[in-house]
C-alpha cells in the first residue's frame, strides 16, 4: 500500500463551467448562480488557477488539463470518473448523470501511462449501459493506508459494483447510510468525510443508524486515526470535502468556506498534524462540490527509465476505452 497523501494532483480547468442541472436533483450542495454564464465561466478559471498557485507554492505537483467543451459542465470534478493506486492500477468509473460520462478523457489516461508505471486499466464505465453507478472516490473515500473503502448508499453508488471494485483493489468495504434531516442521501461520500494520514474528518450525525455510524468510526479508529467529528452545517459548509496532500510537508487543502468553518480547537488539532492550506471556490462550490472534488490524486509510482535496449513493459487487463 502507499502512503495517504499524494504528492502530484490533477486538476482540469474549465472553459464553460456552469451548475449542472442533470445532477442537481440529488445533490442537495448544489445551488443556482444568477451571474451570466460567461461571467460564471470566468470566475471559475479564475478559482481554479487560484487553486493550483497556491498548491504548486506548497511544493505540490500538479498537472493541469484544460476542457474547451461546452457539454461537459462539471469536468472540473475529475476524482469522480477516475482513481489511481499504487499497484499500478488506474480504474475509470460510470458515471450518473449522462453528460457527465464525456468528462472521461483518452489524454489523461495517456499522459499518466506515460509519466507513471500503469500495469493495468480497469474500465467500468460500461456498467452505465445496465445503471449501475460507482463515481470514484466521490462515491468512495479510500484509506490507502490500510486499504479500506468508505462509501454512503446514494443514486451515484451500486453497492454490488461497489463490492466487486472493492474485492478487485483488494479493499476491505464499508458501506453505510447517511442523509439531511429529511432524509435525502448525502450524493457523494467526500462531502461527508476525508482520511488523512494521522487524521479522519466524518459528519458522524448524518450516519443516522446508530450501529452504521458505530462501525465507521470503529473503523477509522482501528485504522490509527484519530477522529475530529463534523457538524451537519460544517459540512454542509464543505470541511468534509477536503484533501490531504504531500508537498513540502503535509498538508490538508480545503475551501476558504470550509476553512472558515473550523472551531479553534479542530484547528489547533488538524495543525498538529499538518498544515492548512486554503482556497476560496465559492463559483464552482455552487455545484456541489469543492476543493476534494477538484483534485485527482496520483497514487501510482513513477515510471523508471528502461536501460538503453531494453522495452519497457506494460500490461493492462481492460484496454482503456474513453
Amino acid at each position: 500500500m502507499t502512503g495517504q497523501a499524494p504528492s502530484h494532483v490533477v486538476l482540469v480547468r474549465p472553459r464553460h463551467f456552469r451548475p449542472n442541472p442533470q445532477t442537481a436533483g440529488d445533490n442537495a450542495f448544489q445551488h443556482r448562480l444568477d451571474s451570466a454564464p460567461a461571467e460564471v465561466a470566468a470566475r471559475a478559471r479564475e478559482e481554479v488557477d487560484g487553486l493550483i498557485g497556491v498548491l504548486r507554492s506548497a511544493g505540490v505537483g500538479v498537472t493541469v488539463f484544460d476542457d474547451e467543451g461546452t457539454a461537459t459542465p462539471d469536468s472540473v470534478f475529475p476524482n469522480n470518473w477516475l482513481s489511481t493506486h499504487a499497484d499500478g492500477t488506474l480504474v475509470l468509473y460510470p458515471m450518473y448523470a449522462a453528460n457527465r460520462r464525456a468528462e472521461r478523457r483518452a489524454d489523461m489516461v495517456a499522459h499518466l501511462r506515460e509519466h507513471y508505471a500503469v500495469e493495468r486499466v480497469v474500465d467500468c464505465s460500461g456498467a452505465e449501459r445496465e445503471g449501475r453507478f460507482l463515481e470514484g472516490t466521490g462515491a468512495m473515500v479510500l484509506d490507502h493506508v490500510t486499504g479500506i473503502a468508505y462509501a454512503c448508499r446514494s443514486r451515484r453508488l451500486d453497492p454490488s459494483l461497489f463490492e466487486t471494485v472493492c474485492a478487485d483493489l483488494g479493499y476491505a468495504s464499508v458501506l453505510f447510510e447517511a442523509s439531511d434531516p429529511d432524509g435525502v442521501p448525502v450524493y457523494h461520500t467526500n462531502v461527508l468525510m476525508s482520511v488523512g494520514t494521522e487524521l479522519a474528518l466524518v459528519g458522524a450525525e448524518m450516519i443516522r443508524d446508530a450501529d452504521q455510524r458505530t462501525r465507521v468510526l470503529e473503523s477509522l479508529r482501528r485504522s490509527g486515526r484519530e477522529v475530529l467529528e463534523l457538524t451537519e452545517p460544517q459540512v454542509h459548509g464543505f470541511l468534509g470535502n477536503c484533501l490531504e496532500v504531500l508537498g513540502e510537508e503535509r498538508l490538508l487543502v480545503m475551501s476558504a468556506q470550509a476553512a472558515a468553518q473550523l472551531t479553534p480547537a479542530q484547528r489547533r488539532r488538524i495543525e498538529r498534524s499538518c498544515r492548512i492550506l486554503t482556497a476560496p471556490v465559492p463559483t464552482i462550490e455552487a455545484a456541489g462540490g469543492s476543493v476534494r472534488c477538484m483534485l485527482a490524486g496520483v497514487h501510482l509510482p513513477q515510471r523508471q527509465a528502461a536501460p538503453a535496449g531494453i522495452p519497457s513493459t506494460r500490461s493492462t487487463v481492460v484496454p482503456a476505452a474513453v
